[in-house]
C-alpha cells in the first residue's frame, strides 16, 4: 500500500484546521488538511437555519479577509460563514481534501513521526493537529428517558418551529443557543418553558459599542482559563441584529423562565430553586462590565455618550418570584424538549500520550503531552477568545512557531569536531 508523506497532517477542515493551513503555508512547512465532509461542514449542517455569528462581521473574521458583501456590524448568516471558510481555503491555497476521515493516528516504530489511517489510504507526518474543535457529540443528559411521551433532541438537530412536533417546548439550557431557540419558537407562536442555569451576561451593546469591543479594549478576550472558565455560559446573540439578552423580558412576552433541569420521574421534570440566583449572577455581571466599561470611557476621556438605559431592569416576573419546582410535562402539553446541553469531543484516534484517563485533550497551549501531537480550537486553549472565529487564528500562529521550533531542532547536525593536536614531547 503506498503511503503518503508530509509534514504536518491537519484533521479539521473547519475555521481551525484553516488557520492552522494559512501559518503553515506562511511558515514554508509542507502540510495536508483532511476533512471528513464539507469545509465548516458543522455550520452547513450542525446548527439551525436562522442561525448568524454571534459577533459582528468586523470582529469575527481572518485578518486576510473581510465578509464579501456584509457590514461591518452586520451578523454574518451560517451559510455565508461557511461560504467565507472555503473562499479562505481558495485564497490561500490550502492543500485541503475533503471527504476524507482520519480514523487512527499512531507513532511510528523506531523512527519519528506517527501513521494515520484515514478513508483514503495511510498518511505519515512528524507533527499532527487536531483541529477537529470541541463541538463534536452533542450532549443529552440522561434524565428523560426514552420511553417518555415527548419528542427530545440537541439544539445541533433543531432547525425551525415547523419542524418540531406539536405543542409546548422545554428548553434546558440558556446560553447563546438556547436562548436564541426559545426566542425564535417563542416569536413563532409557541408556549415555551427555559431552563436557565449559572451564566455570563453580557450587553450587547454599550454606549454605542458592541460587546466584543468592550471585551477587547478592557483586556477581556486575553484572559487567560482559569478552573470551570471552560463551562462558563454566556448568554448573547446576534440574531434579528443583536440585542442584550434579557429573561425578565423573556418572560414578559410569556415565556416561562424555570430553574436548572435537575431529574425526571413520573412524567414531571424537576427543577432546582436557583432561577433567582442565576439570574441575578447574570445581572451582576453585566453590571460589572458596565461600570468597567464606563470607568475606562472616563480615564480615557473617550467621547460616547452615557447609557443609564442599559442600568434599568424590569420588575421580576410572576415566574421568578413563584419558581416551578417541577413540570408535567403531559398537563402543559410539552411535545418537544430542546437539550441545548453543549457538546463532547472524541478524541479516542489520537496516541494515549495525548489524553488523559478521562479521553480529554492533555495539553498546554494546544501544545499535547505526546510530542509532535498538537490541539487546535478547543475552548481556553491559550485565553477566553480561543474558539472564536479570531481567536482560533491567533492560537493557530502559537501552535505553527512550535512546530517549526521542533522542525528546526530535528535539522540540527553539530559539526564535527577538530580533534586538538597532538603534545610533542
Amino acid at each position: 500500500m503506498t503511503v503518503e508523506r508530509t509534514e504536518t497532517l491537519v484533521v479539521g477542515g473547519g475555521q481551525a484546521g484553516i488557520a492552522a493551513s494559512e501559518h503553515l503555508g506562511a511558515a514554508g512547512i509542507p502540510h495536508l488538511v483532511l476533512e471528513r465532509g464539507r469545509v465548516a461542514e458543522r455550520w452547513l449542517t450542525g446548527r439551525w437555519d436562522s442561525l448568524v455569528a454571534n459577533g459582528p462581521a468586523w470582529h469575527d473574521r481572518f485578518p486576510g479577509m473581510a465578509f464579501p458583501g456584509a457590514k461591518p456590524d452586520d451578523f454574518v448568516g451560517k451559510a455565508d460563514v461557511a461560504a467565507y471558510f472555503a473562499a479562505y481555503a481558495a485564497q490561500i491555497d490550502a492543500p485541503l481534501r475533503t471527504g476524507v476521515e482520519v480514523t487512527r493516528v499512531a507513532r511510528l516504530d523506531g523512527r519519528p513521526g506517527f501513521r494515520a489511517e484515514t478513508s483514503a489510504g495511510p498518511v505519515e507526518a512528524p507533527a499532527i493537529i487536531a483541529a477537529t474543535g470541541a463541538f463534536q457529540t452533542p450532549v443529552i443528559p440522561d434524565l428523560v428517558p426514552h420511553s417518555a411521551e415527548v419528542a427530545q433532541i440537541h439544539s445541533a438537530t433543531y432547525r425551525n418551529p415547523g419542524a418540531l412536533a406539536p405543542g409546548a417546548v422545554l428548553v434546558v439550557g440558556a446560553g447563546s443557543s438556547g436562548v436564541q431557540i426559545a426566542d425564535e419558537l417563542l416569536s413563532a407562536g409557541r408556549e415555551v418553558f427555559l431552563s436557565v442555569g449559572p451564566h455570563d451576561r453580557p450587553p450587547r451593546r454599550y454606549r454605542g459599542r458592541d460587546f466584543v469591543w468592550w471585551l477587547g479594549v478592557l483586556n477581556k478576550w486575553d484572559t487567560e482559563a482559569r478552573p470551570g472558565a471552560d463551562h462558563t455560559t454566556i448568554a448573547v446573540s446576534g440574531a434579528g441584529g443583536g440585542e442584550t439578552i434579557d429573561f425578565r423580558r423573556l418572560a414578559q412576552r410569556g415565556m416561562t423562565l424555570v430553574g436548572r433541569t435537575q431529574a425526571y420521574a413520573d412524567g414531571r421534570v424537576h427543577f432546582a430553586d436557583d432561577l433567582g440566583t442565576n439570574i441575578a449572577g447574570g445581572d451582576a455581571y453585566l453590571a460589572g462590565l458596565l461600570d468597567e466599561a464606563d470607568a475606562f470611557v472616563a480615564r480615557n476621556g473617550l467621547d460616547l455618550p452615557p447609557e443609564p438605559e442599559a442600568r434599568r431592569q424590569l420588575p421580576d416576573p410572576r415566574c421568578m418570584t413563584h419558581p416551578l419546582a417541577e413540570l408535567d410535562l403531559a398537563r402543559a402539553g410539552i411535545g418537544t424538549i430542546i437539550w441545548a446541553t453543549g457538546y463532547s469531543a472524541d478524541y479516542s484516534w489520537l496516541p494515549a500520550g495525548a489524553r488523559d484517563d478521562r479521553g480529554r485533550p492533555l495539553h498546554s497551549r494546544g501544545v499535547s503531552g505526546e510530542p509532535g501531537i498538537y490541539y487546535l480550537g478547543l475552548p481556553w486553549q491559550t485565553r477566553r477568545g480561543s474558539s472564536f472565529i479570531w481567536g482560533v487564528w491567533h492560537d493557530a500562529r502559537y501552535i505553527v512557531d512550535h512546530i517549526a521550533k521542533q522542525r528546526g531542532y530535528m535539522a540540527h547536525r553539530p559539526a564535527a569536531r577538530t580533534p586538538p593536536p597532538a603534545s610533542i614531547a
